[in-house]
Order: structure tokens, then sequence, then C-alpha cells
């Protein structure tokens, strides 16, 4: 069975699985190996534990009488935009392990965050995704407007990225995954 939860302090080792397996099978052909190599469960498990300990919107795909799945299978976290010109709400992380996407997940998770988002009072909701991630075309699926360009500095590099918006968030919390 699948739900889709606030994070607990145990889900901190999980989301950083997670995040690191990911990351190294989407940006394989994005990023330098040798900073996808480098990534640490430990230390992100670290980050992750002072995250939801902060209170911070982290919400898990958790997966719980599924035989040899793991604990969980993708996460998303959002918090009040850094840069209100794109938006008030910002979806800062999504991530779904590979053997479970397809499935809905992703959709789910963006809108738990999307929900988080709008009960802080944020109207709109926006993503930067890495131009080159193949996913990218999701948050157009699911109704994300390319509303900027830009880069962001990644294990050495510059990388380019776009945002998505939802304006106003009520396109994101009603959309069908």
């Amino acid at each position: 069975m699948i739900s889709i939860r606030r994070a607990r302090l145990s889900d901190a080792s999980g989301i950083a699985a997670v995040h690191v397996a990911t990351w190294r099978s989407t940006y394989a052909n994005v990023l330098p190996d040798d900073f996808l190599a480098n990534l640490s469960v430990t230390r992100l498990a670290r980050y992750y534990e002072h995250s939801i300990r902060l209170g911070l919107g982290l919400h898990v795909a958790s997966c719980y009488g599924e035989r040899g799945a793991p604990p969980i299978l993708g996460f998303s976290s959002a918090v009040r935009c850094r840069d209100p010109q794109l938006g008030e709400g910002e979806v800062e992380t999504l991530y779904v392990l590979d053997d479970y996407r397809d499935r809905g997940l992703g959709g789910l998770l963006l809108r738990a965050s999307a929900k988080h988002l709008a009960q802080l009072g944020c109207r709109s909701a926006f993503a930067w995704v890495l131009s080159e991630n193949p996913s990218r075309y999701f948050y157009q699926h699911l109704g994300g407007k390319q509303i900027a360009r830009g880069t962001t500095w990644v294990g050495g590099m510059d990388i380019p990225q776009t945002a998505f918006s939802w304006d106003p968030i009520e396109t994101l919390l009603d959309v069908n995954a």
C-alpha cells in the first residue's frame, strides 16, 4: 500500500537514499560523474533530518506491505518562494525512484506540496527543473507553464534550468495526474 504523508524523522535516511538514486540515474549524462559518485546518503540524511525538525514542507510517498519495496519511494519539498517575481511558493524537490515512476506518485507528491503552499497562503507555485532533465515534460503535463530560464551551480558547473509555474495554485491542486 502506498501513501503520501508528511515526512517523519525516521524517514530521513530513506529520503536521502531516494535523492542519491534518482540523481545518479536522472543526471548521469547531465552532471559530472565524480560529483554523482560522491553523493552521500549519510550526509543528505543529516540535511533531511534538519529539514524535518524545522517543519519544512517535506512529503514522502511511503510503501507498506509490498514485498521488496523500499520504505520511501519518492519525496517532495516546498517552501515560501525566495524569488517572489516567479511565484509565492516554490516546489524545491520532487524525486521518485525509477521503478515507481509512471504510477502517479509524482503528481500526488506535487499536489501535496501545492496543498502545503496553499495552507501557507501562497496563491501560486513554481519549480525550477534542470533543462536537460528527461522528466521536465511531467511538469508541463500537469499544467506547468514555462516562465523563466536560468542556470544553477551544481557539481562545479553552471547547469541550465527552466522554471514552471502554476498560477493560480488551484490549477495544480485540481489537476489529475
